[in-house]
């Protein structure tokens, strides 16, 4: 811009420009002396075309009860003011003065309230800015603004009639103005009291005001609390209760009727239509929401309030009906204390007392489900969402109105289905031994009968088919099953049914029993045949019989019944590999063709020392041998052998033999190394079976057969004696009949098999024959040479009086023979006639000898002589 050449002044260094306008713009400078003379830098002047304005800030609009605000005035972007202030209450506006002079200060303090504005001024005469805009300061008065809703009811409904209302509280009695602010889309005017009729959902929001005193529009309370209104779209509907549906005999019933969410309402009732006159009774009290009604009928009720009553929609209706004197029973057939899954009931409804009448049903129950409205229903197939309490009641057909009370609550419980349990006893059998098995039904209940199946090997999926034991078509009564010995190895199963139909429980697991004896039609022999081995050793099962498929089966300590397949053995043909024996089990085979082999009991032993002792069975009066054998082989010194944990013998061959085993050896064997201390085997059960006898041997002990014989010579020697006392007696001469016992037989003769004797029960005779043991160290069998023992006795039946009976054919006939040896028999024979003591004939005589005579026959052979 170029230098605004002006005039020079040769006697001021200052130059003036009043008025400055716009023109005036531009850059100036000044310079001393003429031509060469010393210049200034030069100056840009720019000049507004409108003054500033200046602006009042305050960080509030308010003066608190009892204190003051400061006021800030500023000119933005220039310097050098002061500042002048200006407040108006009413229609007139004063300068601030202070102490008689305008207060100039750029922050001033104020404690009253008013319109307030200030405006700047600087220069010489005083250049003024704009006025800034004028601020509102209210000043707080000590009284206090309150909301209030009448009627105060928690809930308001479209179309009642409300007021708001603002109370100042506190202070002098004063004029006031009332200012509303609320955030409902409605304005209340400036009043005390705002009326909303027939409010509505727009009328919704929070509601706050303030009061100015109309002396000082400046002067305000502070805006009250904020109270919400709420205002509900709906028209609320009364709900009707009542403390039971009929009307008990001689009783009433009290109706309830209530509007939730709300308050202030009276209630009105109305009985069999909704637009008749609202009912009254005798202890109506328009306060209370209940009445007590005596009458059977349809009810209703509706609330009300307000002063132009605004009504709710009516309750839904309520039939109460009246109670006879009679009694509704709800039963269940069968009528178990316990019901399962899956089984089929009755529920029944009984009404009982009063005299007949034809009945409606009705049912309520706990559960989802619905009964139908009939005397009984039938669960075919019982769940447990059946479960709850089911009541029953009876509505007279004639009478619609008139039924009995619901009946007491019957809880029905169901159980999901259970499980069969069973056990049998004893699991290892003694031969001939007789099986028990017992079956439970897991839970507590009743009406159970039993089904017992034997299991049957399925070898094509190493499973089982079970098939039913002889007399379980219907299932037994009782809990138990007898299986009477000889019984075998084998696998049982059992299950319960009750009902018609039959509900069943869930299968059993199947149980085991086993046996040691061995069967021609399927048997197992072990390799090495032995029960204990190391557990790093190899073992074979072989199974042998009637069949060409087979499978090896195995029952663990822990329970578990696998078969014989990779996972602990290898199956190859009718043999089954073990690479070793981890730890007791039962072993046996199973056939094709449904045979279960005896089983055995193998022992793995992580230890040293393993006892040598029989898998099988032993025989009664066999020899048997029991080993000690380490890991390193048998031992040949030092070893102790023990009997159900009782020491019996030191070997030092490391071996012991029992020469005759008999019941007694029975038991658990161990062995211990005495080079080793504290190093033994494992027990192992060792049973000894009878020896199958023949018919004329005997199982009786030696010292018995003794015994016996010893009492019938004894007997021989006193009839001897008694025929040498009676030697004038004709029975003392009389030959011998017969040496030989009639055993003729008769038609109602039977015949027993007891401990190794016959014993023929008839008309006329018994016959005993006892064998005792033969002497096979001298010759073996008993044959010619061979002594015995040997007594004949026969006896004369004794029948009724008058009948005639042959010597011949009443006898008893007794044969002992004991250990035989080779030395020539030695014979005693002697006879015996006794006279018959029956009743004499009327003549007083007595029958002929040959009519009463008993005979008595004795033959006695003993291993020398008897004595002279």
């Amino acid at each position: 811009m170029d230098t605004k050449k002006i005039k020079i002044s040769e006697t001021t260094e200052e130059m003036t420009i009043s008025p400055v306008s716009k023109t005036d713009e531009g850059s100036y400078k000044c310079k001393f002396g003429e031509q060469d003379g010393v210049e200034s830098k030069e100056r840009e002047l720019r000049v507004e075309a409108n003054p500033p304005k200046a602006t009042v800030r305050t960080y509030s609009s308010t003066i608190p009860v009892g204190r003051s605000l400061t006021l800030t005035c500023s000119v933005e972007g220039s310097s050098g003011w002061k500042y002048y202030w200006y407040r108006q209450t009413t229609d007139s506006e004063a300068l601030i003065m202070k102490d008689g002079a305008p207060n100039l200060n750029k922050a001033i303090s104020v404690s009253e309230g008013g319109l307030y504005r200030c405006r700047g001024g600087r220069g010489d005469p005083i250049f003024f800015t704009q006025y800034s805009d004028a601020k509102t300061i209210d000043k707080i008065v000590s009284n206090r603004a309150v909301v209030t809703l009448q009627p105060n009811w928690p809930q308001i409904y479209s179309g009642e009639t409300i007021t708001l209302s603002c109370e100042i509280q506190e202070g002098g009695d004063t004029d006031w103005e009332y200012e509303w602010r609320t955030s409902s889309s409605n304005k209340p005017l400036k009043q005390a009291a705002y009326r909303i009729v027939r409010a509505s959902v727009s009328d919704s929001g929070d509601y706050s005001c303030q009061g100015r005193q109309r002396s000082d529009l400046y002067s305000s309370t502070e805006w009250s609390n904020a109270i919400t209104l709420t205002v509900s779209s709906r028209r609320p509907k009364a709900k009707l209760s009542a403390d039971k549906t009929a009307i008990p005999v001689g009783g009433s019933v009290t109706l309830t009727c209530s509007v939730q969410e709300s308050s202030g309402w009276k209630y009105y009732w109305y009985r069999k239509e909704k637009d008749s006159e609202p009912l009254t009774t005798q202890d109506d009290d328009p306060n209370s929401n209940k009445i007590s009604v005596s009458q059977e009928g349809l009810y209703w009720c509706r609330g009300a309030r307000g002063d132009s009553v605004y009504y709710t929609e009516y309750s839904d209706s309520i039939h109460i009906g009246k109670n006879v004197a009679n009694k509704a029973v709800v039963t269940l057939q069968p009528n178990w204390p316990q019901i399962y899954s899956g089984e089929t009931i009755t529920l029944r409804c009984e009404i009982q007392g009063g005299e007949d009448t034809e009945w409606e049903y009705e049912w309520r129950t706990t559960n989802s489900y619905r009964p139908p409205k009939q005397n009984e229903f039938r669960i075919s197939s019982v769940y447990t969402y059946h479960n709850g309490d089911y009541e029953c009641k009876g509505r007279q057909r004639s009478g619609q109105q008139s039924s009995t009370e619901w009946s007491s609550a019957f809880k029905l419980t169901v159980s999901y289905k259970p499980r069969s349990v069973l056990t049998v006893s004893p699991v290892w059998l003694s031969p001939g031994a007789s099986v028990t098995l017992s079956c439970k039904v897991e839970g507590s209940s009743a009406g159970w009968r039993f089904y017992w199946y034997k299991a049957v090997p399925k070898l094509s999926d190493n499973s089982y088919t079970y098939e039913l034991l002889p007399g379980s078509n219907d299932g037994t009564a009782e809990g138990s099953y007898i299986l009477h010995g000889p019984t075998h190895t084998g696998g049982y199963m059992c299950r319960a049914g009750r009902g018609d139909p039959v509900f069943y429980t869930d299968d059993s697991e199947p149980k085991f029993i086993w046996s040691g004896d061995r069967r021609s039609s399927a048997s197992v022999t072990v390799s090495p045949n032995r029960t204990q081995h190391f557990s790093s050793e190899s073992v074979s099962l072989s199974c042998e019989g009637n069949s060409t498929e087979w499978r090896v089966k195995r029952f663990t300590e822990g329970g578990y019944l696998t078969h014989c397949s990779p996972y602990w053995g290898s199956m190859t043909g009718s043999k089954c590999n073990i690479n070793n024996i981890q730890f007791s089990a039962v072993y046996w085979c199973e056939s094709g063709s449904g045979e279960f082999s005896n089983a055995v009991n193998i022992t793995g032993q992580y230890g040293s020392l393993i006892l040598v002792s029989p898998v099988h069975p032993v025989t009664e009066g066999d020899s048997v041998t029991l080993g000690c054998k380490s890991r390193t082989g048998p031992l040949r010194s030092n070893v102790d052998f023990y009997q159900n944990d009782k020491l019996i013998q030191n070997e030092t061959r490391g071996e012991m033999t029992i020469h005759a085993v008999s019941k007694s050896d029975e038991g658990f064997y161990k062995c211990k190394y005495s080079e080793y201390p504290g190093t033994e085997s494992l027990q192992s059960w060792m049973a000894v079976k009878f020896a199958v006898s023949s018919p004329t041997s005997s199982s009786l002990p030696v010292w018995l057969i003794i015994g016996l014989v010893t009492v019938i010579l004894l007997i021989i020697l006193l009839l001897l004696l008694c025929c040498y006392r009676k030697s004038k007696d004709p029975c003392c001469g009389r030959p011998i009949q017969s040496q030989s016992t009639n055993q003729g037989s008769t038609t109602d003769q039977r015949e027993d098999q007891e401990n190794g004797r016959t014993v023929l029960h008839g008309d006329a005779y018994v016959y005993e024959s006892i064998k005792g043991s033969e002497d096979t160290e001298n010759g073996g069998p008993a044959g010619e040479s061979s002594e015995s023992t040997y007594s004949s006795i026969e006896l004369k039946n004794v029948h009724k009086k008058g009948k005639h009976v042959d010597p011949a054919e009443s006898s008893v006939y007794s044969n002992v023979k004991i250990g035989s040896t080779t030395e020539e028999s030695n014979v005693t024979y002697a006879q015996v006639y006794h006279q018959n003591k029956g009743k004499a004939k009327d003549n007083k005589e007595l029958s002929t000898p040959a009519e009463i005579q008993d005979t008595v026959y004795s033959e006695v052979k003993a291993g020398t002589t008897l004595g002279p």
